[in-house]
């Protein structure tokens, strides 16, 4: 499947292969390290008392970190969605399909 992040096999995990803006032979981050690492950001800057210069750069790190799990979220949307597509292509139901309850009667 293509898009963004290029052709994927059909096993691959959602989400880029390498975030924007990581150094290249920087290992990729996973959408759970990004977004435990996106709170604790979230939280120094909440509790306040740092420089204004260290401020900034946590905000700036809390951006890319945003980025990263938007990146992760948006591979697994196209995901779910190519999977949708297949299983209507071959009249099964597809991801989220909840089954008609059992008659009682």
């Amino acid at each position: 499947m293509g898009g963004k992040n290029g052709p994927r096999s059909p096993g691959a995990q959602p989400g880029p292969a390498r975030p924007a803006g990581e150094a290249a032979g920087q290992a990729a981050i996973t959408y759970e390290q990004a977004r435990d690492q996106l709170t604790e950001v979230v939280k120094r800057l909440e509790a306040g008392g740092l420089p204004l210069e260290q401020s900034l750069d946590l905000w700036e790190r809390g951006e890319r970190l945003a980025a990263i799990c938007e990146q992760w979220l948006e591979g697994a949307r196209a995901r779910l969605a190519r999977a949708a597509e297949l299983a209507d292509q071959a009249g099964l139901p597809g991801p989220g399909h909840q089954p008609a309850p059992a008659d009682p009667g």
